[in-house]
């Protein structure tokens, strides 16, 4: 065999050695199903009409609904004064340097403070690692607001972020 017949024989076998791969690689594919269209019945007086399911306002999840930080001396809607000690724990990647921002705001959103809890153990580690943080806040003008504790992020990537926030009174 001279070496063109051997080089169209290699380029023959590598094309159907990619053919037998295209084939083998459509048969794993599943081909989606064609949904079948009704067209939509009218409504007669003995046709049922399901009562509509209330979609749930979404909100943050407070401490008690996280399973990455839990405040242990803070309930929803507690009356809080300044300043307001803040204890809890929450998981090592919560923090970032061992620590994590914390900020109160009153219902308009105004910001009264902002402070950093701090960790008190070693916080590389994915269990719970107790923290504790002092906030000193400026005289609300409602009569409730938020306070919010923010996984600390210096990647800036959304996906990275979290926080709880928890309502309280003043």
């Amino acid at each position: 065999m001279t070496s063109r017949e051997q080089l169209l024989a290699g380029l023959l076998a590598v094309l159907a050695a990619i053919f037998i791969g295209y084939i083998a690689h459509e048969r794993q594919t599943p081909v989606p199903t064609p949904v079948e269209q009704t067209a939509p019945q009218p409504a007669t007086s003995t046709t049922e009409h399901p009562t509509p399911t209330p979609t749930p306002t979404p909100t943050l999840p407070t401490s008690t609904q996280n399973p990455m930080i839990q405040v242990s001396n803070i309930t929803d809607n507690q009356q809080v004064t300044s300043p307001l000690q803040i204890l809890g724990q929450a998981r090592g990647n919560w923090y970032f340097e061992a620590s994590f921002p914390i900020r109160l705001e009153d219902a308009n959103g105004t910001v009264l403070g902002r402070t950093t809890g701090q960790a008190q153990s070693n916080w590389m580690t994915t269990n719970f690692v107790p923290f504790s943080a002092t906030l000193t806040f400026t005289t609300p003008t409602t009569t409730t607001g938020w306070l919010f504790l923010q996984k600390d992020n210096p990647s800036g990537l959304p996906a990275n972020d979290a926080e709880i926030q928890i309502p309280v009174t003043f």
